[in-house]
């Protein structure tokens, strides 16, 4: 398990080598991985660094989650209706 503050929603993209990760808690929050495991890996430890800058510019900080998700999307086909 691992432990989020924040919900997460990984995306598939139409390379089979990169994965797009974003968290809908945590605005500005994004980023790339090479698998789901990955992402979940660098989502964990960059929310955190995320939420330190944003402390250190002086910015709002988020609540935490109480109930966070992760959500695993296919790739957005262009075209497809």
């Amino acid at each position: 398990m691992i432990d989020l503050k924040y919900s997460l929603i990984i995306e598939a993209t139409e390379d089979p080598a990169f994965f797009s990760f974003y968290s809908p808690d945590l605005e500005g929050f994004t980023g790339v991985g090479s698998s789901v495991e990955d992402c979940l890996y660098k989502a964990k430890w960059g929310m955190e660094e995320h939420v330190a800058l944003l402390k250190e510019r002086g910015l709002r900080v988020p609540r935490k989650n109480t109930n966070p998700t992760v959500t695993i999307k296919n790739a957005k086909m262009a075209g497809v209706s």
